[in-house]
């Protein structure tokens, strides 16, 4: 089973959002995108928190997570 990283903190960044903000913008609990943050790398995702996410910041699932192997 191959590990992602979700680049939550880059995309935050750019657009000056604290997590707090990321979690409001895409309704999804602050602890766990806190703790997609925090993990790094990562086996498992909730698929629907990360589509939520991608589309808080206007992105693709594609441009969000980044496969590490």
């Amino acid at each position: 089973m191959g590990l992602v990283r979700l680049k939550i903190r880059e995309l935050a960044d750019k657009r000056g959002w604290t997590l707090k903000e990321v979690s409001e913008r895409s309704g999804v609990n602050y602890s766990t995108v806190r703790s997609y943050v925090q993990r790094g790398e990562l086996n498992t995702v909730d698929l629907s928190a990360v589509y939520k996410i991608a589309k808080a910041f206007g992105v693709t699932i594609d441009d969000l997570v980044e496969v590490v192997e």
